[in-house]
């Protein structure tokens, strides 16, 4: 009895299973905001962040190798793979080197029929005398002095011999007597450097530019520089401008083309 009153008792106090209204349908049950929206704003924030960063990392990894590859295309062929802001304007740069490149193969084919002529003319090499029109004409240029005068003295005065001496003491390409310019000879060392191609031909250009100065007249200049004022027929003159007019023709004549043998 006392365990069927237990019982009893027992089922009396069960709760009762209560009614669901929605029976048979299916329940939404929220928790706060898990929408789709929600889950993307909290969750994946941080997995955002790092796409984004991963991104900005390419890009920038993008545009270092791009200006990478101007700057090896462009030190290289010296070509820009942009535009150039002054592309279309004419650089003053490129277009003195231009100019100076132009004058360099002018000046040089100028120097080749000189030093061919001489070379021919005088029997000395071919390359000796280039670097003596080369040195007459730098010099020449320098002191303000017709450089064609310079080689026309010193094929009269030593057909191109840098030893040449004559009984008077007159020494080297242009004939300098060192004991009346020993002034202009201590600049290069003394004496001994009259023997010099180049220090003879800048010293011999110097004296006979200041005779021209001194005189204002190149045949009185150059009779003085050779010592015979008292020449009254001018030989020494005659002798050197013929042979500046022989340069001249050199110059003005068509280049004849190179034989095969040459």
């Amino acid at each position: 009895m006392r365990r069927g009153t237990l019982l009893a008792r027992r089922s009396n106090t069960w709760p009762a299973q209560p009614k669901c209204r929605n029976k048979g349908r299916a329940i939404d049950v929220r928790i706060g905001k898990l929408s789709s929206s929600g889950l993307q704003g909290r969750g994946s924030q941080p997995g955002r962040l790092a796409q984004w960063s991963r991104k900005l990392v390419s890009v920038l990894v993008l545009v270092a190798s791009v200006t990478a590859l101007a700057l090896i295309v462009e030190s290289q062929h010296g070509q820009r793979m942009f535009g150039d802001p002054l592309q279309g304007m004419p650089d003053p740069g490129s277009v003195q080197s231009r100019e100076a490149a132009v004058f360099n193969q002018s000046e040089e084919s100028r120097y080749r029929a000189l030093s061919e002529f001489v070379a021919k003319r005088y029997r000395v090499s071919q390359d000796v005398s280039f670097d003596l029109v080369s040195l007459a004409h730098q010099e020449g240029n320098r002191v303000q002095l017709d450089p064609l005068l310079i080689i026309a003295v010193i094929a009269i005065e030593s057909r191109f011999n840098p030893i040449a001496e004559s009984g008077a003491g007159a020494k080297g390409l242009m004939q300098i007597i060192p004991k009346y310019h020993t002034d202009k000879l201590e600049e290069f060392g003394g004496e001994q450097a009259v023997f010099d191609p180049a220090t003879n031909i800048q010293v011999g250009s110097r004296i006979l530019r200041e005779y021209i100065r001194r005189t204002g007249n190149i045949g009185i200049a150059l009779q003085m520089y050779a010592g015979a004022l008292g020449d009254t027929e001018d030989q020494y003159t005659t002798k050197v401008l013929n042979e500046r007019r022989r340069l001249q023709q050199v110059l003005s004549s068509p280049p004849r083309a190179s034989s095969p043998d040459a």
